[in-house]
């Protein structure tokens, strides 16, 4: 059985502030620096489950109208909070290989302007919703958020592993805010699409700090592998794949989805779950992990898009 690997805090140097710190690059910033602090492709995947909300909500039948302010309203909250995320972040991002080219990170864009930019798109985004759509919507995209930035981001990711689980509540708000903008209520259909995308959240970023252990250990962030080791992530991530397979079938026996959609999650729940315990079987850890978090795009693109396909 491997041995826990041992975990360390940042050092002083990796732990100062951005005015103590010296940029790594002086170059001129451009547009495309701007739009990369607000991670498009987390936004997308966003919009993705945003959009199965409000069509499971309008029984595949919406106006252009809500369908566009709602996006766009997701859009810019999300995008906010990704960038308030990358403002905090910059000084641990210079220490990983993964993130120290971000804008921020090098200081490409000043941390003042990436605040500033933050803060704008999400108040924009939050005023588009209620103003545009209804206050239920801006409410529950404020609590994803204040969930991702300061509850999330501030608070736990440098401090405890369950940083994973707790943050993924703010990446199951979006196709609540769907569901807000599309009926005006949160019905209990609207939670399963909460509870599918909550489960899911912990293996998939679990296989991608299982390949990044030794960045996150050099940043002092306490994921699950840094503290816990490999063999008791893999533990929990067997565990909530096995609890995302039957909860993502509770979509069917709210009314929403049809036996499409109930046939083909039961199948995508059984890979998901099929993978896992793989993961105590192979000796190639890393490659392991690697399927493991191709897989969970697979699986969270394709059973948003069969509840939209199994729609009743």
């Amino acid at each position: 059985m491997e041995r826990p690997m041992a975990y360390q805090s940042p050092t002083p140097a990796q732990a100062r502030s951005d005015s103590e710190a010296e940029p790594l690059e002086t170059t001129s910033r451009s547009w495309k620096d701007y739009v990369s602090i607000t991670k498009v492709g987390i936004n997308l995947a966003n919009l993705w489950t945003t959009f199965a909300g409000l069509w499971l909500a309008g029984h595949g039948r919406l106006d252009g109208y809500t369908t566009v302010v709602t996006l766009a309203g997701t859009a810019l909250v999300v995008g906010g909070g990704a960038a308030l995320n990358n403002w905090m972040d910059r000084d641990i991002d210079r220490v990983m290989p993964r993130t120290a080219k971000r804008a921020l990170a090098t200081g490409r864009i000043p941390a003042v302007q990436g605040l500033i930019l933050g803060l704008g798109i999400s108040a924009a985004g939050l005023v588009i919703l209620a103003a545009g759509i209804n206050l239920l919507a801006a409410l529950t995209a404020f609590v994803g958020l204040f969930t991702y930035v300061v509850v999330y981001t501030r608070w736990l990711k440098r401090t405890t592993t369950l940083n994973t689980v707790v943050g993924g509540i703010a990446g199951a708000i979006p196709p609540m805010i769907g569901w807000a903008a599309a009926r005006g209520t949160l019905d209990p259909a609207a939670w399963v699409l909460f509870l599918i995308i909550f489960l899911w959240q912990p293996p998939h970023f679990w296989a991608l700090a299982i390949k990044r252990t030794e960045d996150y250990r050099a940043a002092g962030i306490p994921m699950l592998p840094v503290v816990r080791g490999l063999e008791a992530t893999k533990r929990q991530m067997l565990w909530y794949t096995a609890a995302l397979w039957p909860v993502s079938l509770l979509l069917y026996g709210t009314g929403a989805v049809n036996r499409i959609y109930l046939a083909a999650a039961a199948v995508l729940g059984g890979l998901y779950v099929g993978l896992s315990l793989w993961g105590f079987r192979t000796s190639d850890v890393m490659r392991w992990a690697g399927i493991m978090f191709r897989y969970s795009l697979i699986y969270l693109m394709l059973i948003c898009a069969v509840a939209i396909a199994g729609v009743v």
